[in-house]
């Protein structure tokens, strides 16, 4: 293989990279869009980095807990960010407690 056909793979090869990771950054279990704490997710994501899950919270409490932050959202909306960011891979754990689900930092 010559050198100019390489670097024509090599090239093709990071601008493919760059567009299938663009806006993420890999931490050690996780892929969290950087910079983003736009929308419910991202007041979660707010609400994260202040180390506001290391007790276990429920989703009235984050609800209110949001809101003071300046983010309104339905409760639907609320919940469909603590599902996502609970996932196996995600950040959170979602506890089920007496019927009600809590949320706290993964360990």
């Amino acid at each position: 293989m010559d050198d100019k056909l390489l670097k024509t793979v090599l090239d093709r090869l990071d601008k493919l990279e760059k567009a299938v990771f663009l806006g993420y950054q890999h931490t050690r279990r996780k892929t969290i869009p950087k910079g983003g704490f736009a929308g419910a997710t991202g007041g979660v994501r707010l609400l994260l980095s202040k180390g506001y899950f290391k007790n276990k919270r429920d989703l009235p409490g984050v609800r209110k807990e949001l809101s003071s932050n300046g983010y309104h959202y339905s409760s639907q909306a609320v919940h469909k960010a603590l599902k996502s960011l609970s996932k196996v891979t995600g950040p959170l754990i979602a506890l089920k407690e007496g019927g009600r689900y809590y949320y706290v930092e993964r360990k």
